[in-house]
């Protein structure tokens, strides 16, 4: 166990201490205000204050930590080998740069509450990050930190054996709309044909008329393939679906269609299957509670899963909501058209709501990777050359890798050829 030597045992600290020793390096963390508790200590032990207690591993403390609320942060982002730190902790310290403030700035998105320019759909987007503007959003370096910091305490407790995590893959596969031309209803079907002959998209009517009649398989239904991909993996998919009503944002089918449900069940016999949340559920508790209702009564189980359309959130308010419905696990947090950590982990951690300074229950998956971001390269070669990058740098750390493809991606449309190759690498990264 680690003992943590602190002035003041905050909220904040204790939440970031336990993301970086608990969860990446799978130590159990203990915290003491009391010299003489930290003094009497056998085990490893660092201190995290303004002064060093003696001449066990120390790590000069920044204030963010001891802060409440939002304040306007200096912050200067410097080189630090083959990564970048923030937050310099200057002469004496172990560390040269507080670890954990930056990772704290990081996880609870503090930039994300500050003001800032967002896109039509009210998104927070990759260009306003530190991340991105100082280049580090293609590292998971909050759980790079942490590896420096178990480096130290190797040195300084060579005793001590650190337990090794494993590297593993956790697909998520996204499903706005189950089907392409299947049961749509008669208005939809027609208006889709009147729209096909105005743009002489004969070869789409075609099709739409040989899925309808039965001579072939709607493009969108990918599911036997996923389940098929599903038996063969180690990994378990989390297939999210929409139950939204339809809108001008979501057109799925009605989730009152027996075969829809039908498809639900059938996908839950082999994945882990939660709700993709409309766009009016976002801001509307009340909408929200009622998708939960409906796949829970379809899969006969609490809901465990949920991701935002669209990738958008609104914070604190849209994890607050999934909080309030106990909702356990979000795969909201990424960027749709950019590759990379968004909140500098590729390692699954709370919700911390910084207006109310509390660690809550919901645990949000970082995912790395989402199919649209991989449509900006253009050869195939290109796509695989930058996925695996970024499987190379989550290995490094054995992090999890959390990527989203849409059931869509895995058709024989020409915009997503090669996409199911992508997806194989993907599975195969884990073997």
């Amino acid at each position: 166990m680690l003992l943590v030597y602190t002035h003041k045992i905050t909220p904040r600290l204790k939440y970031t201490f336990n993301h970086i020793c608990k969860r990446i390096l799978d130590v159990d963390v203990k915290y003491t205000s009391k010299v003489e508790d930290f003094i009497a200590h056998e085990s490893i032990k660092m201190s995290y204050t303004k002064q060093a207690l003696s001449s066990e591993l120390f790590v000069r403390s920044h204030s963010l930590l001891f802060e409440q609320g939002l304040s306007d942060i200096d912050i200067n982002v410097q080189s630090w080998e083959d990564t970048k730190g923030f937050f310099p902790t200057g002469e004496g310290s172990d560390l040269p740069y507080d670890i954990f403030a930056a990772s704290f700035y990081l996880l609870s998105r503090y930039e994300e509450y500050l003001p800032h320019v967002r896109d039509e759909f009210g998104r927070f987007m990759a260009k306003e990050s530190l991340a991105y503007t100082h280049r580090f959003l293609n590292q998971p370096i909050v759980d790079i930190w942490a590896y420096r910091l178990r480096d130290l305490l190797v040195k300084k407790f060579p005793k001590f054996k650190f337990k090794e995590r494993r590297y593993n893959v956790r697909p998520v596969i996204d499903v706005p709309m189950a089907y392409f031309f299947k049961k749509k209803g008669l208005l939809r079907t027609i208006g889709g044909t009147l729209a096909d002959i105005g743009r002489l998209r004969f070869r789409q009517l075609y099709q739409r008329y040989s899925v309808l009649m039965g001579f072939k398989r709607d493009p969108y239904d990918t599911f036997k393939w996923i389940t098929t991909k599903q038996k063969q993996s180690k990994s378990k998919f989390v297939v999210l679906f929409l139950l939204g009503d339809y809108s001008t944002y979501d057109k799925n089918i009605s989730p009152n269609k027996k075969e829809f449900v039908s498809l639900i069940k059938s996908v839950a016999d082999y994945c882990e299957v939660g709700i993709k949340a409309s766009y009016f559920a976002l801001e509307d508790i009340s909408i929200l509670k009622k998708e939960k209702q409906k796949i829970e009564s379809i899969i006969n189980k609490d809901l465990c899963a949920i991701r935002h359309s669209f990738s958008k959130l609104n914070l604190p308010k849209s994890y607050r909501n999934l909080v309030e419905l106990e909702i356990h696990n979000d795969y909201t947090m990424g960027y749709v058209d950019t590759l990379g950590f968004r909140a500098g982990t590729c390692t699954p951690f709370q919700f911390y709501d910084l207006d109310y300074e509390v660690q809550t229950p919901l645990q949000i998956n970082p995912y790395q990777c989402m199919d649209f971001a991989l449509l900006k390269y253009q050869s195939q070669l290109d796509k695989t050359e930058h996925l695996q990058k970024l499987i190379d740098q989550i290995k490094a750390v054995n992090g999890t890798f959390t990527p989203i493809f849409h059931n869509y991606t895995f058709s024989d449309s020409e915009r997503w050829k090669g996409y199911r190759t992508l997806f194989n690498l993907i599975l195969e990264s884990e073997e």
